[in-house]
């Protein structure tokens, strides 16, 4: 029998695919890889869910945004009372956060700086439907773990966006996220209606949010709200819901004197 001729590389190459099942180490010997650390997980996914209640629906002159002001460590322990979840990234677009608080953070620093370098180079402010596709690619490119956005504002016209973990991007006549989402779709589906003023829907969205927060452990406390126009960006915030609501009736109903009143909240988010 005739032996074929070999060379130290082959040599190396089979002593290579000798290694025990569920390894590779290459023939030249710089790294090993376990492939066994590389296969898909037998496991099933686990399921973050994100507390708060966020909202954002829009009317016939603007759009009204509102979030709950309760953080909390997966709604089982209270961190904060008064965190803001509303931060505004232009002169007329806000958005509202769910999830990691330190995500929303790094997350608007990073959208306001992309919006105002969008501004720089075309000479003009970002649409908001620009605004939502931007926040969208920075999802699903970026380093943020959890994180479901309600992004809002008015140009031509007012427009509300619901932002997934995923980065997707949906516009909608109302949208809401976080753990409360479930509760607040319910009223919002029996009492929304296309048309209605701001005055009246900052009305209409804060009774969602505390319809959540009644059965919602990581939802609660006091409310955020922001209101959107042509003419300004107004964001105010309360201690409860229930005095919110009456504020924001007492203003509608011409009572009030100016913007919705509110208290200063200590938590913002950037």
């Amino acid at each position: 029998m005739r032996r074929l001729p070999t060379n130290d590389r082959s040599n190396r190459l089979g002593r290579a695919l000798d290694a025990p099942s569920g390894q590779f180490r290459e023939a030249n010997g710089r790294r090993s890889v376990d492939r066994a650390k590389q296969a898909p997980s037998d496991q099933p996914t686990r399921v973050v869910k994100t507390g708060t209640t966020t909202i954002g629906a829009v009317g016939s002159d603007g759009v009204v945004l509102a979030a709950d002001t309760r953080a909390s460590l997966g709604g089982r322990f209270v961190t904060n009372r008064r965190m803001r979840k509303i931060a505004p990234v232009g002169d007329r677009t806000a958005v509202a956060f769910a999830g990691s608080v330190s995500d929303a953070q790094a997350f608007v620093r990073r959208l306001r700086t992309e919006l105002r370098l969008y501004e720089m180079r075309h000479g003009n402010s970002a649409s908001v439907e620009t605004a939502a596709t931007t926040a969208g690619d920075l999802v699903r490119r970026g380093p943020y773990r959890v994180l479901d956005l309600v992004l809002a504002g008015v140009d031509e016209e007012p427009s509300v966006y619901d932002i997934g973990q995923g980065g997707g991007v949906m516009q909608s006549d109302y949208a809401a996220s976080g753990s409360g989402m479930q509760l607040a779709y319910g009223t919002l589906e029996g009492a929304y209606e296309p048309g209605l003023p701001v005055s009246e829907l900052a009305t209409v969205v804060s009774e969602a949010v505390r319809n959540a927060t009644e059965r919602d452990t990581a939802s609660g406390d006091g409310i955020t709200v922001a209101t959107i126009t042509d003419e300004a960006l107004d964001l105010d915030a309360y201690d409860g819901v229930d005095s919110a609501i009456a504020s924001i009736t007492d203003s509608a109903s011409g009572s009030g004197a100016g913007s919705i009143g509110g208290e200063e909240s200590n938590g913002e988010v950037a």
